[in-house]
This record gives structure tokens, sequence and C-alpha cells, in this order.
């Protein structure tokens, strides 16, 4: 029976050390962030640690527009959408205010000519030569951009819904031999001529350089046009080295902090620091577990409510080991001691946790996007620490006190 408890307990230590060791190696300590291979692979890093672009669009009023708080919904809708398309993994767009969008983009190659697809207002007209628009943007169902193999000539494919291709079954039929204006922001694209009518409801317009400008303009085609007139009221760029001095910064931080707590628990505490110190390990790859498993974009911020989450992780560990040495002094044996322990532990661990997550969620609610990436972040660990620390800690602490290895209550701490 003891040495099953031992098995056991070896078992733990060894599967811990196996994740522990496929996270972070090749050690590479301080020299660059490739200590955290399976980590940067799968958690996406934010804007603050990839680089990208932060761009405040602000709504103008013209004679035609009104902003309106319903305008800004739309705007919002249309730029998330155009966005998306692009390709941009876990944009960051936010209403400001009455008429302002924050939009931020991590790891783009291009922000300038993102910036310009965002707010292109994209208005698509179809004219006769008596220069009268017969069909607009508004009637277009799909735009998809191709490549002719054999060619190698680009379009974009236009395909209209039910109403639109009556009118422009209409228009080519009343035009036959005629040339059809394609404009874009009034702008010509181009003037074919028609040479028989298309009651099909497709059509396509070439001209393009190159694949990616069709996709660009067939992005745009769908997504519509905005609803206000956006101007870029500020636009920062972060550059990518300045995401990689923070990210290394970070990880360094954070190496050095949880080295300085798991000898500090080993030594002061001793078993039950010991067994703390692998609850934590445990803790942190839960926690990086559920970052990836929720798709989560790791900010600086995200980082910051890591290490705090860690913090108090720790300090549930050192509350209830207090009281524990506190019930072996008063002369209780080894088991009654733990489980008393843990029990008079648990209501000022709850407390001060349930305290912090309030806390969290208020900053979750009304924050920005930093500070809801904060409270995630801490919310997370908050929870998994309750479970290391009140779960894992108590049952391999029984496990310990159950077999013959560690009988002697100094080496509790008390």
């Amino acid at each position: 029976m003891r040495w099953s408890r031992l098995l056991i307990l070896l078992l733990i230590v060894i599967v811990v050390a196996a994740a522990g060791i496929s996270a972070v190696a090749p050690l590479k300590m301080f020299q660059d962030n490739e200590q955290l291979p399976w980590v940067q692979e799968n958690i996406t890093l934010g804007l603050d640690l990839r680089g990208g672009v932060h761009v405040v669009l602000e709504a103008e009023e013209t004679a035609e527009t009104e902003v309106t708080s319903d305008s800004m919904r739309k705007a919002k809708g249309i730029i998330e959408q155009r966005v998306n398309e692009l390709g941009v993994a876990e944009p960051v767009i936010q209403v400001q205010g009455d008429k302002r969008l924050i939009v931020e983009l991590a790891g783009i190659d291009d922000p300038e000519q993102a910036v310009a697809d965002m707010i292109k207002p994209a208005y698509l007209e179809f004219k006769t030569p008596d220069g009268e628009t017969a069909l607009t943007g508004g009637e277009l169902k799909d735009a998809q951009e191709s490549r002719d193999p054999t060619s190698g000539r680009t379009t974009v494919n236009l395909t209209f819904t039910p109403e639109g291709t009556k009118k422009f079954a209409a228009i080519t039929t009343q035009n036959v031999g005629r040339k059809i204006g394609i404009y874009l922001d009034g702008n010509l694209l181009q003037e074919p001529v028609v040479n028989e009518p298309i009651p099909s409801g497709k059509a396509e317009i070439t001209g393009y350089s190159s694949l990616e400008e069709a996709h660009r303009m067939a992005i745009l085609l769908r997504s519509g046009a905005l609803p206000v007139k956006l101007q870029v009221l500020e636009k920062r760029s972060v550059g990518p080295q300045l995401g990689e001095d923070s990210l290394n910064s970070s990880v360094k931080a954070g190496i050095v902090g949880l080295v300085a707590i798991l000898v500090f628990m080993a030594v002061y505490y001793r078993v039950p620091g010991l067994l703390a110190n692998l609850a934590l390990i445990i803790y942190t790859l839960l926690v990086l577990g559920v970052f990836i498993g929720i798709h989560a974009v790791m900010t600086l911020p995200g980082i910051a409510g890591f290490l705090l989450s860690l913090g108090i992780a720790v300090d549930a560990n050192v509350i209830i080991f207090e009281r524990i040495k506190e019930e072996i002094r008063s002369g209780k044996g080894l088991r009654p001691a733990i489980d008393a322990g843990f029990k008079r532990g648990f209501v000022a661990v709850f407390d001060a946790n349930v305290t912090t997550l309030l806390v969290a969620a208020v900053l979750y609610y009304f924050g920005t996007a930093v500070f809801r990436g904060f409270a995630v972040t801490l919310s997370i660990g908050i929870l998994a620490s309750m479970f290391t620390a009140i779960t894992m800690t108590r049952w391999m602490l029984h496990l310990v006190a159950g077999g013959f290895l560690v009988k002697n209550t100094k080496m509790y701490g008390a």
C-alpha cells in the first residue's frame, strides 16, 4: 500500500517533468524566447508583443449621412468583415465614444495597405452610356477573385441578387452594342461593350495587375459601402522588435520570479513546499493549456495577469501551510493536522479569490481591451490556482503523509 503511494507520487513527478520539459526545451534561458517552443507555437501574440498597427478612426458628418450609434455599429461590422477577410488573426475592433473606432491589427505585413482597405468606401455603380446609374453595389450578392490558369488574366466575378439580376438583364438588353461603365468610388474601372443581353446575373471585372489586387477588390465589394465617412485620426505602428524585446523581458521576469518562489517554498516549508512547487508547475501547464484551448491572444497585460495569478496561487499555499503548522504545534497528528489546516485555510483563500474575481469581472465589463485581457488571464489563473492549491496539493500531502517516507513533523515546517 505504501509502495503504491510512492509509485503514484513518482508517476506524477515524471508526467509533470515531461510536460514541463516539452514546454521549455531547448532551454536557452535569457537568450531568446525559444525556451517556450510549444507555447509559442500555439498561443497567438497580441499587438504589443507581435507588432502591428493601432488605428483610431473618427466618423464625420456629411450632408448625406448622419453619425448615429446604429451607423457606428454597422461601420464596425463592415470593418470587422474586411479585416477578417484580410486574414488578420484576432483583431481588436471596438467603438469608443459616439463616433470613434479603435482598430488594432497584429502581425500584418503592410499596415498602410491594411488601413486603406479598411476605410475604403467601395461604392460600385453600373452606368448607362447616358451616365445614369442603373445598378449599385447594394444589389451585388457576391464577388470572388479568380485567375485564368491559361491566360493568367485576373478577374473579379460578380453575382447579383435577384433584383440586381433583373436590372442587369434590362441594362444589357437595352444597350446591346454600346458601352456599360463600371465605376468604383466614382472612378471608371472598365467600360465593356455589351455584345448580347446577360440574363444570368453574372458578370466580371478585369484589368487587375495581380491576384492580390483582385482579392482586395472582391473583399471591398462583398463587404459593401461604409454607412459613414471615416477619417484616420491616429495611426501608430508597433515594431516587431519592440514586441520581441517586451516578450523577452516578460519571460525573463517570469522565470526569475518563478525560480525564486520555488526555492523559497522548498526551503521554508520543506515537504509541503516541494509538493506546492509541483502543484505550481501543474498550475502553470494547466493555465497555458486553457490559453491555447480558448485561443487567447497573449498581450503584456495578459502576461501581467498570469504572473499575478501565480503569486495568488503561492499565497493560497502559504495560508494553508501556516494553518497546518499551527495544528501540528497544537499536538495533532500529521494527517488530522493536514485536514484541519486545509479546512481552516480554505475560508481565507476562498474569500480572497472571490473578491479578486469580482474585481476582474468589473474590469472586464467596464474596461477596454487592455483591461479585459488582464481580467481574463487573471480569472483563469485564480480558478486554476484554487484547483491546484486546494485539491492537488492536499491530495499529494495525504499521499506523502500516508506513506513511510516522511513522518517527522519538522519536515512539514512545524
